[in-house]
């Protein structure tokens, strides 16, 4: 007898038992909700495969039903909140949409820290591995990872030098990225990334930061004309997402098909759902090209009078830490090193 899907948010639900044949398999069935629409890059290109390699690994005993954008309810900001409590069991979201929850993965959010999405991905899980699996307590935590380098995406104007964020209204995902967009001249909102489109066709904002990917499922091309990124090794800025599952639901589960899961989460895999990342981009880049748009990627010089401008940010996000009794500064330099190990730097 499979598990059916719950209502209610009943954990137990989730976890119905039953037996197949005279083996006496245990059968779960598992809902796992985030907040993209099923074609963007993430949900088909990282949490899909992800999903059939669990259930490969069951055996085919576990069965993960994926509800992308919100569809069983709630916004962005609450998915954690779900995963935790029992309302779905494994749940993908952005870790800033809850600003200051997650206060030491936010070292990774800080101003020209990303390189590539795989890489900088890889460092972000063993840096959370090491520095912040506290944060995550009430939760099993699968995979951590971040996006490509972030850009700016403007309709109206295109920027070319610092000068040109003055007065902008740009959307920001996190505290930190908009306290950055502040520092750098422009006037920053913050808001999930399922507003932008609307909020650009309806001028509440000029533009947004989100990398080349998530450009595609938003249609962000056809709303923008212009796009600015740096050359170099490092971007602006990245965000941070996690993906966790109800620590009951985890434990609730026989030795066996805990470890179907356990074989499919650490440093490699969020090095997967990183590469996905950076092959949207590809995409994404391309796809502004081919609409006519201007792409501006500002030189070494420029992005060093760029640093200058958002060190205030670093500073700042480590006097807060030093005053939650952590050690800001080796925080950076930890992420920092990270960062350059798995990008061969």
């Amino acid at each position: 007898m499979k598990a059916t899907p719950f209502s209610g948010g009943l954990l137990a639900a989730a976890l119905l038992v039953g037996t197949t044949g005279a083996a006496g398999a245990q059968e779960v069935t598992l809902r796992l909700h985030q907040f993209l629409p099923p074609q963007a890059t993430i949900p088909a290109d990282a949490i899909d495969p992800w999903i059939e390699r669990v259930e490969a690994a069951s055996g085919g005993r576990i069965e993960i039903q994926h509800y992308p954008a919100m569809q069983l309810g709630g916004a962005p900001p609450s998915l954690f909140d779900q995963a935790r409590d029992g309302v779905v069991d494994i749940i993908w979201t952005v870790l800033g949409y809850t600003p200051g929850r997650f206060q030491k993965t936010e070292a990774f959010e800080l101003p020209f820290m990303v390189t590539s999405g795989a890489a900088t991905s890889k460092a972000f899980h063993q840096y959370v591995t090491e520095n912040a699996l506290d944060e995550f307590a009430d939760v099993k935590p699968l995979v951590f990872h971040t996006h490509g380098p972030g850009l700016l995406h403007v309709n109206g104007r295109t920027v070319e030098s610092i000068e040109d964020m003055e007065g902008l209204k740009l959307r920001g995902p996190t505290r930190v990225i908009t306290s950055m967009l502040e520092r750098l001249g422009a006037t920053a909102i913050g808001m999930p990334v399922p507003a932008v489109p609307e909020s650009l066709s309806k001028g509440v904002i000029d533009g947004a930061v989100i990398p080349w990917e998530v450009t595609l499922p938003l249609k962000v091309a056809e709303l923008v004309d212009s796009h600015t990124g740096f050359e170099g090794e490092h971007g602006l800025y990245t965000a941070t997402f996690a993906m966790v599952m109800n620590k009951d639901a985890y434990e609730g589960l026989p030795d066996d098909l805990k470890a179907a899961i356990d074989d499919n989460i650490g440093v490699e895999v969020a090095g997967m759902f990183g590469a996905a990342m950076d092959a949207g981009d590809v995409v994404g880049e391309r796809v502004a090209r081919e609409a006519g748009n201007t792409v501006v990627m500002l030189d070494a010089a420029e992005q060093e009078r760029w640093r200058t401008a958002a060190q205030p940010v670093i500073d700042a996000w480590i006097e807060t830490m030093d005053g939650e009794g952590h050690d800001g500064a080796a925080l950076v330099e930890r992420a920092r090193e990270l960062i350059s190990s798995h990008s061969g730097m």
